[in-house]
């Protein structure tokens, strides 16, 4: 189960899906609405919905597609939903792989696992969404290009720029907790050396914070890449997460 994280889609596993060899599942997180299309008009749901909802339609997706039992892997923002998804139902959980993923301090908020010069303008942008329903949050191709691109070639950057929207605000300041995550279910944390999104030392912190987690032991694999990874080195990767798979 692939699970994208903000301002992304099922749309930005594609790339990947090709090379790997096991069979995997891409999900749209809610609203649906909102993914693969830039210009948007939120809908009135994007402003009420938490991460419940995001874990209620990756496990409706499994079970539509009769997964029973399955790897979850989540990018970027996508790791407070894999997580949430292992907390709910562990049993039908086989493996967590975390691809460059935020990962707060137990009971704290992605807010809080952002570098500090970055916190005060995600808790803005969040307040600011509160207030206007009008405010998509979407980024600017300056600043996608420098995220999420720095490592594409140009046409790997204009599928990054013709997809990515906004995203829920009300996510990034939602506490999070990982306490009932057995301590047995395996934990693969994806770095990635070339990331301008998630910088490396930023990645490590992370990598701390799921370490701190009850039973939180943790394999660490590095790739050379930016941090949209499955588009730029959709391989590499898929050499990785097939490994874990089998």
């Amino acid at each position: 189960m692939l699970v994208h994280g903000g301002a992304h889609g099922a749309w930005c596993w594609q790339p990947l899906q090709s090379h790997l060899q096991a069979p995997a599942l891409a999900v749209d997180l809610p609203p649906t609405a909102i993914r693969g299309t830039p210009d948007v008009t939120p809908p009135p749901e994007m402003f009420d919905l938490t991460l419940s909802d995001f874990a209620d339609a990756v496990l409706r997706g499994a079970d539509e597609a009769g997964h029973e039992r399955f790897v979850l892997v989540g990018h970027s923002l996508g790791g407070l939903t894999i997580a949430e998804v292992a907390r709910r139902v562990p049993a039908r959980v086989a493996h967590l792989v975390f691809v460059s993923c935020i990962v707060p301090p137990e009971g704290k908020s992605s807010i809080d696992a952002l570098p500090e010069d970055l916190r005060e303008l995600a808790a803005e942008a969040v307040r600011a969404s509160a207030h206007d329903r009008n405010v998509t949050g979407r980024m600017d191709e300056a600043t996608l290009r420098q995220m999420f691109c720095n490592d594409m070639t140009e046409e790997q950057t204009a599928f990054v720029l013709d997809h990515c929207g906004p995203e829920v605000p009300s996510i990034l300041a939602e506490p999070v907790t990982r306490r009932d995550i057995p301590p047995a279910l395996p934990k693969t944390y994806v770095r990635l050396r070339r990331d301008q999104s998630l910088a490396p030392e930023t990645q490590d912190e992370q990598i701390a914070a799921l370490r701190a987690s009850p039973g939180g032991t943790v394999d660490v694999v590095e790739l050379d890449t930016g941090h949209d990874v499955m588009i730029s080195a959709p391989a590499p990767l898929a050499r990785v997460l097939d490994d874990l798979a089998a």
